[in-house]
């Protein structure tokens, strides 16, 4: 069977490379792909990205189903546009997006359905935001309402870097319609999980636990990211805890949902904050999985993706369970000169070594011109390493990193240290 995965980065790589690695799998196409899955040759780049022609492309093709991997063709609704000519595909709808599309959606939705979440409000006006941010005082969190590539989040903690931020968003009109409206929260103390399920409008099958590190540089200092790295499991998610995600926010969240009259179908991650006392709420709503967060989950699971697929597309994600190694993945991401403000692109990549048992590296911002890869986006590269323990498996992804060059490289040296420091 063919499958089509939409998308270009790191996550759209990893998704591809496990369906690709079915026994039912004739040939995975990625629309529009990126270097690395050019050189995979069980997978084939497409380069359309415009919705109706991808779905004219799956006609044409007889490609069985469609797996959504970024946040923008879901917002623009690309689900909507496959299910009117019934062709099976995993994501939301646009209506169901808006959970991640529309920051402002996503906080009236968690308040109404009583998902615990930060304290809000939201704004267009940029005087009322300056007046209530200085009622609120600081440290506080400016959000950007719509998609903002991971970039639309100021974690102010001083009163300046609050009121800067508002003025860049509402003001400066940095962000375009995705700033028109900025929510402006209580900033919650505590360490981070991303908290990844999978959902058919009613059954819902949790995928393996992961952490993210959004700062650039190490001990978490520097701007915001994408992400710069994330290792699978998370030792901070307990059984406990993840009974009580799974009971206080994930079943509301699909429940409230479907009672709003927006069934959700697709991946539905959470971002988690868990204060000092293990107490979780809700930072925030994705409508795909994370990236970096999909490259070591993809490495461990162990179970067949397209089998998982089909029940999640046939509404029958209850008949499957997830199987998964029992060692640490560990990924880190090789990111590009004056990422994240203004990425270089044309920078030649040398050096990824072979994929190996305990090492393997995806692309994400590459592409290759004329048989040579080279920079075409912020993130590059992330190179996944897996061990029995944490540290092993940073061992195993940073000797594998050590090897790979192109100029102006940046990349974490401690990526997984929570996770070390907790075991």
């Amino acid at each position: 069977m063919k499958i089509l995965v939409v998308g270009s980065g790191g996550r759209e790589h990893a998704l591809a490379w496990k369906l690709a690695q079915s026994k039912k799998i004739q040939v995975v196409m990625v629309a529009p792909g990126n270097g690395g899955t050019a050189l995979d040759g069980r997978l084939k780049n497409i380069f359309i990205t415009d919705p109706v022609q991808l779905a004219d492309y799956v006609q044409q093709e007889h490609i069985a189903l469609t797996v959504v991997g970024p946040e923008a063709p879901l917002a623009a609704g690309i689900v909507d546009v496959f299910r009117e000519r019934g062709l099976k595909i995993f994501g939301p709808t646009k209506k169901a997006a808006q959970l991640e599309s529309s920051k402002d959606f996503a906080k009236a939705f968690m308040q109404r359905h009583g998902i615990p979440t930060a304290a809000y409000q939201s704004f267009s006006d940029a005087k009322a935001a300056h007046d209530y941010i200085d009622q609120q005082g600081a440290p506080i969190v400016i959000k950007a309402d719509g998609l903002a590539a991971g970039k639309g989040v100021v974690v102010a903690m001083t009163l300046k870097e609050a009121h800067d931020a508002v003025d860049m968003m509402l003001s400066d009109n940095r962000f375009g319609d995705a700033g028109a409206r900025v929510v402006v929260e209580e900033f919650l103390e505590g360490e981070e999980a991303s908290f990844i399920v999978m959902v058919d409008g009613k059954n819902i099958l949790p995928l393996a636990t992961s952490q993210d590190h959004k700062r650039l540089m190490d001990n978490d200092e520097g701007p915001n990211t994408g992400g710069m790295g994330a290792y699978s499991p998370a030792p901070i998610v307990t059984p406990q805890l993840h009974a009580r995600v799974m009971r206080e926010i994930i079943l509301p969240t699909v429940h409230g949902m479907a009672k709003d009259g927006i069934p959700y179908t697709g991946f539905l991650y959470a971002g988690l904050m868990i204060d000092a006392e293990g107490n979780p709420k809700t930072l925030e709503f994705n409508c795909r999985m994370g990236d970096p967060e999909t490259q070591p989950i993809m490495v461990r699971l162990k179970t067949d993706l397209v089998k998982v697929m089909e029940h999640a597309v046939d509404g029958t994600l209850d008949q499957i369970e997830l199987e998964w190694d029992r060692r640490t993945a560990l990924g880190v991401v090789m990111a590009a000169a004056n990422y994240p403000e203004s990425p270089r692109k044309g920078d030649v990549i040398k050096g990824i070594p072979a994929e190996t048992d305990d090492s393997v590296t995806f692309h994400a911002g590459s592409v290759l011109e004329n048989d040579q890869l080279k920079t075409a986006g912020g993130r590059v590269l992330c190179v996944v390493g897996l061990g029995g323990t944490v540290r092993v498996a940073h061992k195993a992804a940073y000797e594998a990193l050590d090897k790979i060059h192109f100029d102006g490289m940046q990349f974490r040296r401690d990526i997984g240290w929570r996770a070390m420091r907790r075991l």
